[in-house]
Order: structure tokens, then sequence, then C-alpha cells
């Protein structure tokens, strides 16, 4: 018998609410706050990854060093955004796993009009952000998130890591526990807090997963995501070329 915390709705339920939680934690409480998110989120991640089918674990391993390099580029290097104490919290890396396996287990139980719907509702925004000059940037994003979609290889899942992510950052941003640049360094493009299409990096780095464990593929089959932990198959219907 399967146990409960196995199941996808208890395992999406776990998610949501550590990372929330957790993002709260570091926010509210002094000294121990950061602390206590990143052995909460590592724990999680890691005791997942104990029981989970080999191709599993190199899906979200795979995601957590994307993760970390791209943390490093776009806060440390680029300056697009800081985080509250000027650092990477440890608890970032695992978080972006933890955050695919939430899209990859709500892209199964997604209609397919999403792929569709998700881009043409954002449109209007990113338009009016971009002719204002108050988030230049969104337009360019928006553009990488279309690229995503474009890439036919697990659409749905882009589409709701879009909708997932902006969730998140607005959740993140209204904490505290990060910031977004008012204009993007090198490019100077003007950016809100947070960027409407903030989701096409959470959108590229999955895709970039993606990518990387379908080429590992020797013959054209499905490739197991992090839903398929929970016993589901792999979302959007993704075939290996």
């Amino acid at each position: 018998m399967r146990a409960l915390n196995d199941t996808p709705t208890l395992r999406a339920a776990a998610i949501t609410g550590v990372i929330a939680g957790g993002l709260l934690f570091d926010q509210t409480v002094d000294f121990w706050g950061q602390t206590l998110t990143n052995v909460a989120l590592w724990a999680l991640l890691l005791c997942w990854l104990r029981r989970a089918p080999p191709e599993d674990q190199l899906t979200l391993a795979v995601c957590v060093c994307y993760a970390t390099l791209g943390e490093i580029f776009l806060s440390l290097v680029w300056g697009l955004y800081e985080y509250r104490l000027a650092n990477i919290p440890l608890f970032v890396p695992p978080g972006h796993a933890l955050l695919f396996m939430l899209g990859a287990i709500l892209a199964r139980h997604a209609r397919d009009w999403i792929v569709w719907f998700v881009p043409l509702a954002a449109t209007p925004f990113v338009f009016l952000l971009a002719i204002t000059g108050i988030g230049t940037l969104d337009a360019l994003l928006f553009a990488l998130f279309l690229l995503c979609l474009l890439s036919g290889r697990a659409s749905r899942l882009y589409a709701v890591m879009f909708v997932l992510s902006l969730a998140m950052e607005i959740y993140g941003t209204w904490l505290g526990n990060w910031t977004w640049a008012e204009e993007a360094p090198w490019l100077g493009f003007t950016t809100v807090n947070p960027p409407l299409a903030a989701g096409a990096f959470y959108c590229m780095l999955d895709m970039l997963v993606v990518a990387t464990i379908a080429g590992r593929s020797r013959s054209p089959k499905r490739i197991s995501t992090t839903a398929t932990v929970s016993g589901a198959p792999a979302p959007g219907g993704l075939q290996v070329s």
C-alpha cells in the first residue's frame, strides 16, 4: 500500500506548506529562521530522493545544480535581485527542485488549454508594462517564456510553472525575502518587484532539466520527471526525440 505522504495530493500540499512556511520563518524569525528553513527544505528533498527511482534522483539533482548556477549568476554576478542577507540562502536550490516537483504534479492534472491561456492572459499586462516603461524587462522575459512553450517538450509544465513561480515571487517579495533591482544591470531595462514574467527564469530552468535528461536517453521513450516519483506519468506527454 502506498504511504500517504507518497500520494501526489499530499506531496503537493507538503511542498506548498514547507516553501510558504519556510519563507515566512526566514523573514520573521531572527537568527534561526533561515537555518530552520535550510534544514526543512533539504530534509524534505533528501527524504524523497532517497526513495525515488534513479531517473527521478538524477532529474532533481540536475535541477539543483542548474538552480545553484543560475542563482549565482542572476543574483551575485548580474545583480538582478538580492536576498535580504545579500547571500544565496541554502534553501534556495532545493526549493527550486521542490517547486519543479510541484509543477510536474500540477501539470499532470492541467488541461491542454493552459498552454495558450497563460500567455494570452499575460500578454496585455506585459504590453502595458513595456509601453509605459515601468517593466521593460518583462518583454524580454516573456519572449523567453514563449520560447519554452514553442520548444514543445513539456509545454504544460512550463505554463504551470509560469503561474506557480509568479505566485511564489509575489509572496517572497511581499515578505521581503528578496528584492528585484529597479533596473536590470548591463541591459538598462526597468523592472517591477517582482517582474510579471519572472516565471520565465523558472521555465528556462525546467527546460534545461528536461533537455538534459532527454539528451541522456538513447532511444525514444517517455522520460521520468518528478511527478513520476508519485506514480504519475510525465507532464505534457514529454517525448524524447
